[in-house]
């Protein structure tokens, strides 16, 4: 009786005690985890990017409410223990994914790589619907993963936005640009052939009359320059020239002989004031019309400088600028010296001679100092 009486309390006590660990605490402990898990989904459900939480095999453990909302055409394929994997290959069949169109297989491949081996790269992502994700996965401490997923199509948009309207201004610019270099050519051009023949005719005898009425239409040829150059902004030399009479560039001459001089412009008015400018220098001149005729003078005949003009048809002065310093790379027997004498003088205009190979780039119109002076520079007089 006492060996049964035992037994029956042994009894009462394993079902006491299983009471206790089989229900009680084991039911505590699973509301604690429960809560704890409605606890972390609503704090991810309060991020305002998508998450996604994956376990070591690239399966669902958890996302939140965004992530759901983000891809909401495949919202109906996330269930945990299912494979990312599945559901990306069901999206792409789907034409979720406009950017793995046309090499479906690789697309996937490629994605699924990068779940494997994440590095945390950001990376961009397109959605069948128009809209751009960033996409940045990191392996967790466990070996599962944690994506973020991020809408970045407004980002986008204003992006493109600003790309359109700085070409927009990029566009304007150059407009703006084009339409000054054609108005200081135009401006310029004419107002180069009145200076330049007015300084010339004062150089010739005159009577007191005659030598006033010519030096006030250089004063006023001068002051009509300087308001071209204010109206187009631009700087008739970025660094001052020396100043020379054609005595100077006589004796810096000297030891050559007399000066051979190639000049190249289209404007039969502007080369006949470089010529009656060097003429007083006592200098030969020969003259073309174009960078063609230039190449072509250089191959017949030997010269001791050229000037040359930049905008001209058939071969503009930049092409024949290059082409005769090609040419010189080919030969020993030294540097050509150019200088450039353009209607068009913006700092953009003075690189561009310089690139490509003049030796210095003075404004029109030309005052015979100004010339002189470069060339005595030049051919270092």
């Amino acid at each position: 009786m006492a060996g049964t009486g035992l037994e029956a309390v042994g009894r009462a006590v394993v079902r006491v005690l299983d009471r206790w660990v089989g229900g009680g605490v084991l039911r505590r402990a699973e509301g604690e985890a429960e809560q704890a898990r409605d606890r972390l989904q609503a704090a991810i459900d309060a991020f305002p990017e998508g998450v996604v939480f994956l376990d070591a095999e690239g399966r669902y453990i958890l996302w939140n409410a965004r992530y759901a909302e983000i891809y909401h055409r495949s919202a109906d394929l996330f269930a945990p223990g299912r494979k990312l994997a599945e559901t990306l290959r069901i999206g792409v069949e789907r034409g979720d994914y406009p950017e793995a169109a046309g090499r479906e297989e690789a697309w996937i491949a490629e994605r699924l790589a990068k779940l494997e081996n994440p590095t945390g790269e950001r990376l961009e992502q397109q959605l069948s619907d128009g809209r751009w994700l960033m996409v940045e996965d990191r392996r967790t401490a466990d070996g599962g993963l944690i994506g973020l997923r991020v809408d970045i199509t407004e980002m986008k948009r204003q992006a493109q936005e600003l790309a359109q309207a700085l070409e927009r201004e990029a566009a304007a610019s150059r407009a703006k640009s084009e339409f000054l270099a054609d108005m200081s050519h135009e401006l310029r051009t004419p107002l180069n052939g009145v200076m330049g023949l007015a300084q010339a005719l004062s150089a010739t005898p005159l009577d007191p009359v005659q030598k006033g009425v010519v030096d006030e239409l250089i004063a006023s040829a001068a002051q009509l320059d300087e308001l071209v150059g204010g109206l187009l902004a631009y700087d008739p030399l970025t660094a001052p020239l020396a100043e020379a009479s054609a005595e100077t560039v006589a004796e810096a001459a000297e030891a050559q002989g007399r000066l051979r001089v190639l000049v190249a412009d289209d404007n039969p008015t502007n080369r006949r004031v470089v010529e009656l400018m060097l003429d007083a220098a006592g200098a030969e001149v020969v003259s073309v019309e174009n960078g063609a005729e230039a190449l072509d003078a250089l191959r017949a005949d030997a010269f001791d400088l050229v000037l040359m003009d930049l905008r001209m048809p058939v071969m503009d002065g930049f092409e024949a600028i290059r082409a005769i310093r090609q040419g010189e790379a080919q030969r020993p027997d030294g540097r050509l010296p150019i200088i450039v004498l353009s209607a068009n003088s913006a700092p953009e205009d003075r690189e561009a001679s310089a690139e490509a190979g003049a030796d210095r780039h003075i404004a029109k119109p030309i005052r015979a100092e100004t010339l002189f002076g470069a060339i005595s520079e030049v051919l270092g007089g």
